[in-house]
């Protein structure tokens, strides 16, 4: 099959993008928020038949999952980006030069943006609301495993589109099959950007074989250290929350750091953790206070491979450190850069950690969970960058966009 059709189509589209009112966009999002509602049941339908084909025990098996709640949220971060400011023709400076050449630099969309991604039928309506909010194009390449949800997805889209008499090719989404991922990573020219939104392999593998510009948005192995200082009721809800509340998500809890001066807490701290059947690696001091009240059957002794792994499930690792600089040596030797998190009343301590900690995301006695876009205040994400070239962190409006230089004159010429 000739790809290259698909790569024309969209960059036609996008040279009508920015040319629409921000009024028309708005309204095509806060009708898509609706029709997604209104369509649940064949989007449920379609998701059925994928959850079909998965393991339930595969960590990914959750992320596929949709439900009406979760398709209801989906509708209401899509209709929080419709009520954002658009940041399109922003003006980041303007200035006036000796010779009265007048110069600004203006906000612009970044083109056409290209994102694959394994089951994470969500990513479908996110990625493209906040692209057309932008007046980028979006080009997407799904898995197999998200095949029946991601058609039904984009097929509300384009109905909401074609009501708005709009080009439907500012959303294309690729065929599942391997050469179609092929040609997106070598579609130069066409694409602008190319983001990968899944395993580290798949990541990895994008980095390694795109043509185009590549923003990662990086796995998450999330630590958090509870200080010698650390509050013992924050640090219960805060640990039992970050680990559970969604186990397969990248922002999940994957090794808890523990201050040596609060070993004798460490039964009171995770307790809650047994109650959700929490399966704990744990180093061998861990171990020894653990083993007369935690389940046994949820308790073994971790290996080196346990530390620096992003579990997706409900397993994680625990280790007793000296000090914080123990704990700041140990993250920086495992982080993946996502989230990172500290538990102290310690001010000093809490400035040392959120100064030193090379992340997207550090957090002083709160849950890594909140790493989000729409937590965040985004309306949505297209993902959460792990690198530090262009974006950071969560990413919403402003993230997607790049800028230009306009420069005005009155027949100036250079000598």
């Amino acid at each position: 099959m000739d790809y290259k059709i698909y790569f024309e189509k969209a960059q036609k589209a996008s040279r009508s993008t920015t040319s629409l009112a921000k009024e028309k966009i708005n309204s095509v999002l806060l009708d898509l928020g609706l029709a997604l509602v209104s369509s649940a049941d064949e989007i449920l339908n379609a998701n059925t038949k994928d959850l079909a084909k998965m393991p339930i025990e595969d960590p990914k098996y959750d992320r596929l999952k949709l439900t009406l709640d979760r398709i209801e949220g989906i509708a209401k971060d899509i209709q929080n980006v419709a009520k954002l400011n658009s940041p399109l023709g922003d003006v980041l400076s303007t200035k006036t030069l000796e010779n009265q050449l007048h110069i600004q630099k203006v906000r612009v969309p970044l083109g056409t943006v290209g994102v694959i991604y394994e089951a994470r039928p969500n990513v479908t309506a996110d990625v493209f609301s906040l692209c057309f909010k932008t007046g980028n194009v979006a080009v997407l390449k799904g898995g197999s495993d998200a095949e029946f949800s991601n058609v039904a997805i984009t097929k509300v889209i384009h109905q909401v589109l074609e009501r708005h008499q709009i080009n439907i090719d500012v959303l294309t989404l690729l065929p599942v099959e391997r050469a179609a991922t092929e040609a997106l990573l070598n579609a130069r020219g066409f694409v602008d950007v190319l983001i990968p939104r899944g395993s580290q392999s798949l990541i990895n593998y994008v980095r390694e074989n795109s043509k185009i510009p590549v923003i990662e948005t990086g796995a998450g192995i999330v630590h958090t250290y509870f200080d010698e200082t650390g509050d013992l009721e924050k640090g219960k809800a805060i640990i039992l929350n970050a680990k559970t509340r969604r186990v397969s998500v990248c922002n999940a809890l994957d090794c808890v750091l523990v201050n040596e001066g609060r070993l004798n807490d460490l039964s009171v701290l995770l307790l809650p953790l047994a109650e959700k059947e929490v399966e704990l690696f744990v180093d061998e001091r861990s171990y020894e206070v653990l083993k007369a009240s935690y389940p046994s059957t949820l308790l073994n002794l971790a290996l080196p491979e346990h530390f620096g792994t992003e579990f997706l499930s409900l397993k994680m690792a625990v280790k007793v450190v000296k000090d914080l600089n123990e704990a700041l040596d140990h993250i920086s030797n495992y982080s993946s850069k996502h989230s990172e998190a500290i538990i102290s009343e310690d001010a000093n301590h809490v400035a040392q950690f959120l100064n030193q900690v090379d992340a997207a995301a550090v957090y002083a006695n709160t849950s890594t969970a909140f790493t989000d876009g729409a937590q965040f205040g985004l309306g949505a994400e297209i993902g959460i960058s792990t690198q530090k070239l262009h974006a950071r962190g969560p990413m919403g409006l402003e993230e997607l966009t790049s800028y230009k230089w306009i420069v005005q004159g009155n027949g100036q010429v250079r000598r």
